[in-house]
């Protein structure tokens, strides 16, 4: 299915409304949840445990029902008349203990912040909290999106257990790793999604394959970027094609191995993953990118308002709206339960 890349948050509000209810959970900027919106789904709860996000994505969306908490709390939060008539529960706990740039097990089992002003949370168990208030919930189904990294080293471990899990609590599971950048969103960004139904809906396998012909970032870069540091500045004189992040150059001119996470987008290539951290620059005018590259390469609306925050930060932290999109707009194809 085509989805606009040029949209606004008016035009998600003009879509033909269905009668499905969602709860979304780590919902950050509402990535997954403009994703819904989209199909005509109504996100009609909605939880995160950052005061800032919550702002944005009130900001921005209007929800009806919003619990700013722990996912461990959520269950003491919601009205108990919701268990069993949700249609959809949504979540993408916090990842960072499984990404391949991160310290992956090394980490595992420790009580982090992921960010200031947020509880202790040990990050790698978020996982089966998220499953727990599913099973409390009982929605029909559960749509979980993580990083690749999952699949890898001893994470697959992990993952064999959160299928154990899913099938403790009643529901079929099936996993599918999937890029962006063939779902009609600007950016190579590779995830993974676990899609669960309940046992007794008796529901076929999904099939997942999508064919959009790649968006390269020369067609959708705005016309100016930000001015870099001076530090930045004098990486980028450097700058031979092909070069893909400031960790080439300033291994070949300073012999230093630093810089390697702040990217360099060529015009004729598929932008790399959009991430919360780092900044990324464009080949085409030695520029960081602007606000509008990073919500285009993300396919957030045009007019989404960050408010304090940085687009990087917030478009990092959240699914890309057109892939969610995608997903949902596949599951309404091939599972009929909700026609009425």
């Amino acid at each position: 299915m085509k989805f606009n890349i040029n949209y606004t948050l008016s035009d998600i509000a003009k879509v033909s409304k269905k009668d499905i209810n969602v709860f979304t959970t780590f919902a950050c900027g509402g990535g997954s949840t403009m994703g819904y919106k989209l199909n005509g789904l109504h996100v009609k709860w909605v939880n995160d445990i950052d005061p800032e996000m919550a702002k944005i994505y009130q900001k921005n969306h209007h929800p009806e029902n919003y619990y700013l908490c722990d996912i461990r709390d959520l269950k003491n939060k919601i009205p108990k008349d919701i268990i069993g008539k949700v249609d959809i529960l949504d979540g993408s706990p916090p990842c960072s203990s499984f990404s391949m740039a991160g310290n992956r097990e090394k980490d595992w089992g420790k009580k982090k912040v992921f960010k200031e002003g947020q509880a202790e949370q040990v990050l790698d168990d978020l996982f089966f909290r998220f499953l727990d208030f599913a099973d409390y919930l009982k929605p029909k189904v559960i749509i979980a999106e993580n990083v690749k990294g999952m699949l890898a080293g001893k994470a697959k471990v992990y993952t064999k257990n959160v299928m154990k899990r899913f099938d403790q609590i009643g529901y079929n599971v099936q996993l599918f790793l999937l890029n962006s950048a063939s779902m009609g969103v600007p950016q190579k960004r590779e995830r993974i999604f676990f899609i669960a139904s309940r046992k007794e809906l008796n529901l076929p396998k999904l099939k997942m394959d999508f064919n959009e012909k790649p968006i390269t970032f020369g067609e959708i870069r705005s016309a100016h970027g930000k001015e870099p540091t001076e530090h930045t500045k004098n990486v980028l004189k450097y700058y031979k094609k092909g070069d893909n992040d400031l960790g080439v150059i300033n291994l070949r001119i300073n012999k230093k191995n630093t810089q390697f996470t702040q990217k360099i987008l060529a015009d004729d290539q598929v932008s790399n993953t959009v991430t919360s951290t780092g900044n990324d620059y464009r080949a085409f005018d030695k520029l960081e990118c602007s606000d509008e590259d990073y919500t285009k390469r993300q396919s957030f609306p045009i007019d989404y308002d960050y408010m304090d925050l940085s687009a990087k930060y917030v478009t990092g932290m959240s699914v890309p709206p057109i892939m969610m999109a995608q997903i949902i707009a596949k599951l309404l194809e091939q599972w009929k339960l909700y026609e009425k």
